[in-house]
């Protein structure tokens, strides 16, 4: 299999938004940031709906970037331990900037009616 090498991009953000705007990658690094060294499986549970093949595949590619940790440890059975590195941590803030909005989006949606059903209302009121 050919690998291509990644030119610099010159928009600097444009690297980082390319590794977390894939499928589960948010996901993985929330769960490490919030709680901490993980073991894999543990991730796996954590993490409901992603399937052990595609952890490992982001797993590898944060790891690749610097933004995870992999600790292996040759007992039997093996024990892998993921974590977020130093670089991760300038993104723990914002981690933590979007756990308070997406809380608050949550209370909002669950106290208003549905969306959905207020604009049909209004759409109808008009016709």
């Amino acid at each position: 299999m050919r690998r291509y090498v990644e030119k610099p991009s010159p928009c600097a953000i444009h690297g980082l938004l390319e590794v977390l705007a894939r499928p589960w990658t948010m996901h993985i690094l929330w769960n490490l940031s919030m709680t901490g060294p993980t073991r894999f499986g543990a991730l796996r549970r954590q993490i409901e709906g992603i399937s052990s093949r595609v952890l490992t595949e982001r797993l590898r590619a944060l790891e690749e970037k610097g933004f995870v940790f992999r600790d292996y440890e040759p007992t039997i059975p093996p024990t892998v331990t993921y974590g977020i590195t130093k670089r991760m941590n300038d993104l723990h803030a914002i981690f933590g900037d979007l756990d308070r909005v997406a809380r608050k989006w949550q209370a909002e949606d669950a106290s208003a009616p549905v969306r959905g059903a207020q604009k049909r209302a209004a759409a109808s009121a008009k016709g």
